[in-house]
């Protein structure tokens, strides 16, 4: 498995756990602020988690089937595309790097050594900007989503259940907002964002969430 198929399949973990976090929260957070029986928030957090699970695995599932389809029809397209016209192809190359501003006898040379190597491989990306061997595994990438999201939702799940009554709600908020900062920067990390930026905005995201529900629960309880 190549690097990038590794960091595709840990985006979709880290991505799963913050779902997981985030869903189970406000669903515990929102039947917090209506009802008072540990009882009943267990268990609408367990029915939330067993249904986010199954939900963000089969999402992941298409989601990376999809992509790999659209891949494996770009490969398909190019390869009937350089028996149509091999030198419009070669062109294209061409012309792409001599836009970067390279020296054309430096761009010739390159391309030739390309298109002679490999020129399926080296038109897939520069047309498409994939490597015709890396497709992630939907497979993969479902298995990662299904193992991470309940981890996520174990945090709210047990700050909800467990905290004493009279700090429950506060616990679990301040236990959230730190869970959703490490995932919010892992997530930057991985898509070499900026970190901060998306940390802020996971955190912020998460407090929305959480007022919302508390807001509705605690209206529907008066």
């Amino acid at each position: 498995m190549s690097l990038a198929q590794r960091i595709n399949i840990l985006r979709a973990a880290v991505m799963g756990a913050n779902d997981g976090i985030l869903s189970v929260a406000g669903i515990v957070i929102g039947v917090a602020g209506a009802a008072t029986s540990n009882f009943a928030i267990f268990i609408s957090g367990i029915a939330g988690m067993l249904a986010g699970t199954v939900s963000m695995a089969m999402g992941e599932y298409v989601s990376v089937s999809a992509e790999k389809d659209s891949q494996k029809q770009a490969i398909a397209t190019e390869k009937q595309a350089l028996k149509d016209d091999y030198d419009d192809e070669y062109d294209f190359v061409r012309q792409k790097y001599l836009k970067k501003g390279i020296k054309p006898e430096l761009v010739e040379k390159a391309v030739h050594e390309m298109m002679e190597r490999d020129a399926l491989r080296t038109m897939v990306r520069e047309r498409y900007g994939f490597d015709v061997d890396e497709f992630t595994s939907p497979y993969a990438a479902a298995i990662a989503s299904m193992i991470s999201f309940p981890l996520g939702s174990i945090l709210p799940l047990c700050s909800i259940s467990f905290f004493p009554h009279s700090i429950k709600i506060v616990a679990t908020f301040i236990a959230v907002i730190i869970a959703l900062a490490i995932t919010g920067w892992a997530a930057a990390w991985l898509n070499h964002a900026n970190k901060l930026h998306g940390t802020v905005r996971n955190v912020i995201s998460g407090i929305i969430t959480m007022l919302v529900t508390y807001g509705i629960g605690h209206l529907f309880a008066h």
